[in-house]
């Protein structure tokens, strides 16, 4: 009978999941939100052009299938929020989203079904997921917040399978014992291939499998054979496979994406000549670097920028109303540079018929920028930022400055007259008159300097992050030279890619006029996100949860505390229970004690973040906290209906059950109310009597 309703339950929430996630999905027909970033995404793996993201590459590459395979041609181009789709087909990308979403809510009912054993609890669990607004919102687009949920609770319900067979010593080593500890380790991987947030599910399965191993560790019926079979599992299943399935993603990523594209500048210069197009591809470069050559200068560190410029000056109060000097992410114009002697006649230079000069290390030279004709230039003023470097200006007119534009170059690990080579010659620009080292790290200048990143004369030679390559290289008298030899392995690829992420993650400010959050704002549903348009003549939807169940997730939460530590205390004093009532209570305390280290797990650690943090990095949280509830649920009405039936069942069962309906009701009720959050409102804003949303904005930081 139980395992009938079971199966019952688990058809029916499947069935209200897929009607919620794929209602109105064709809705708005125009770009919303990040749309406008991971549908151009797609563009670029279905165009196979080079392009860089903070994220790792799996829920795009899914996407860009999703999009290959209901007909869409990676034509629109995604410019902004709002843009209409018209007739590009774009609806095959949102309704895998939807599926992909959808599945969040199968493996939370297994979840909790698996940890607890009770179907209330895992109905409830579902019910909450369902019927949230922020969860139906995020999974109904084109994001990577519904796969990464999906990965997430993929990883969290083949965990708690894995627990159940690790529990029965009869199963280990079994085919499904085996089965669910890689699916695991798979589902895993998939989690940290969508978001680097994945790691906080990994973080989860690791600490349950120490626990597990120490439990092992201690039964000393086990051989030390036995043993070391276990842990060779575990690293088979939850390192090795992980860890190869992580690589195997970013292999088809490199492998899909192998044209010239807008991203190549934030990889080396190495990298860049294995990108078809690319002027570093297949030898269209010189090999060496003469005189008269026009360059492009990239800071050698991972992620460095190229040497730029433009025509724009230091502002009043920072150093000396100059031309900026910074370093920039993309290929323009204002990259080149022209390479100059320091102290000759450079007319000559530029004579066709004259010999052909090399620059070599130890050379003095000057670099003049192309688009503006100053010269590189420092002098003894403090940086814009690192107020101990010296600042870095354009100086000069026309070509013409002073000493001030005089430059050492010098080949890190080579000796004085080696020539300067294009790309693999790692060099240091040492200011002649102050001794400082050209330099440039990851900090980026105000909204006055285009937010590129600085660029000093630093004082320590030391410092890697005063070593550069000489990336571009134009010059009609050289011959272009094989380079072959500079591209990188698969693995230093990987490695450089994650630099750059990890790098630009960290740096990442909000977009002018966007709503950024902070932590404790979420839980509490403080504020939301627009997603879509803003006044009364738009069709509007706002990321926001549904407030009934967030508020609801937290006083659950806080029941869970307070009961766990009332039994705890009454067990320490010695109060006995009987083995049923004993076994049911250790078996939910254990489910919401996993269940809350989960949620702790994907919410604490943003506090510690110092990168600019959006409401929507909630959301893998919630799932736990909604499947706390579930459990914490079940065992309130279960204990709440004992106590006051007094031994009749019957009374026991009309008040279990009659708590669980009017719990479904506020569930139902609470999304009806706030439906036009997911599903859009259109018409006269909340404030006005005739809204659909009148009454309903219950906090003044709402914006809807």
């Amino acid at each position: 009978m139980k395992s009938a309703v079971n199966s019952f339950v688990f058809l029916l929430v499947c069935a209200l999941a897929l009607w919620t996630r794929l209602y109105k999905i064709e809705e708005p027909p125009h770009v919303a939100w990040d749309e406008t970033h991971f549908g151009k995404h797609a563009n670029f793996y279905l165009n196979r052009t080079f392009f860089f993201d903070v994220h790792p590459p799996l829920a795009k590459m899914l996407i860009a299938m999703a999009g290959y395979m209901t007909g869409y041609n990676g034509t629109f181009q995604f410019d902004k929020p709002g843009d209409k789709y018209e007739d590009h087909k774009y609806v095959g990308m949102r309704t895998f989203c939807a599926l992909i979403g959808c599945l969040v809510v199968p493996s939370a009912y297994l979840t909790v079904f698996l940890l607890s054993g009770s179907v209330t609890a895992s109905f409830v669990a579902s019910l909450v997921i369902i019927f949230d607004t922020g969860t139906l919102t995020l999974s109904q687009y084109i994001l990577l917040d519904s796969p990464l949920m999906c990965f997430i609770m993929l990883s969290t319900c083949s965990l708690a399978a894995f627990r159940v067979f690790h529990q029965d010593k009869h199963s280990h080593f079994s085919l499904v014992w085996w089965l669910s500890m890689a699916t695991t380790g798979f589902f895993l991987a998939c989690a940290i291939s969508v978001k680097f947030v994945g790691l906080f599910v990994i973080v989860l399965a690791g600490i349950n499998t120490i626990a597990d191993l120490w439990d092992l560790l201690g039964d000393l019926k086990l051989t030390k054979l036995h043993l070391a079979q276990h842990f060779a599992a575990r690293a088979l299943c939850l390192i090795l496979l992980p860890a190869a399935t992580y690589l195997a993603f970013f292999a088809v990523h490199f492998r899909i994406l192998n044209r010239s594209g807008n991203g190549d500048a934030f990889f080396s210069s190495a990298f860049q000549s294995q990108l078809i197009g690319n002027e570093l591809y297949n030898c269209s470069v010189p090999e060496y670097v003469a005189y008269g050559s026009i360059v492009t200068m990239k800071n050698h560190r991972a992620g460095g920028g190229l040497l730029h410029s433009h025509p724009h000056l230091y502002p009043e109060g920072v150093g000396i109303m100059q031309q900026q000097i910074t370093a920039y992410s993309h290929k323009d114009e204002n990259n080149k540079f022209l390479i100059k002697p320091a102290q000759q006649n450079f007319s000559l230079e530029l004579n066709a018929s004259s010999p052909i000069h090399y620059v070599k290390s130890g050379d003095i030279i000057v670099l003049e920028h192309i688009m503006t004709r100053r010269n590189l230039h420092s002098h003894v003023v403090q940086a814009p930022l690192t107020t101990r470097h010296f600042q870095v200006t354009g100086y000069g007119e026309n070509g013409s400055g002073d000493a001030n534009d005089f430059w050492m170059i010098e080949v890190t690990g080579g000796s004085k007259g080696d020539r300067i080579k294009t790309v693999s010659s790692v060099v240091r620009l040492t200011h002649v008159s102050i001794g400082c080292s050209l330099h440039s790290h990851d900090k980026q200048l105000p909204k006055w300097g285009w937010e590129q990143m600085e660029v000093t004369c630093n004082p320590s030679s030391r410092d890697p992050n005063n070593l550069w390559n000489i990336e571009g290289n134009i010059n009609e008298k050289l011959p272009n030279g094989d380079i072959d030899f500079y591209r990188p392995s698969f693995l230093e690829s990987v490695v450089e890619a994650h630099k750059i992420m990890t790098q630009v993650n960290n740096n990442l400010k909000p977009k002018e006029g966007e709503i950024t959050s902070r932590p404790w704002e979420w839980p509490v549903n403080y504020r939301g996100q627009r997603f879509s348009g803003v006044g009364a003549d738009t069709f509007r939807v706002y990321l926001l949860g549904n407030p009934v169940l967030f508020w609801g997730n937290i006083v659950w939460l806080f029941v869970f505390m307070f009961l766990y530590v009332i039994r705890a205390i009454f067990l320490q004093r010695g109060k006995q229970e009987s083995n049923d009532v004993k076994a049911y209570r250790d078996k939910m305390s254990y489910a919401a004690v996993w269940l809350f280290a989960g949620w702790a797990l994907h919410y604490l650690p943003f506090y510690l973040m110092g990168r600019v943090l959006y409401f929507h990095h909630y959301f893998p949280a919630f799932l736990y906290s909604s499947m706390l509830t579930g459990v914490v649920v079940e065992f309130v009405l279960q204990s709440a209906s004992q106590l006051l039936s007094s031994g009749d069942w019957q009374r026991e069962v009309v008040l279990y059950s009659s708590g669980l309906l009017g719990l479904t009701t506020v569930i139902l009720t609470s999304f009806y109310l706030f439906r036009g959050l997911s599903y859009g409102m259109e018409g006269p804003l909340s404030d006005n009597e005739n809204s659909t949303m009148y009454g309903l904005k219950w906090l003044d930081s709402w914006e809807f």
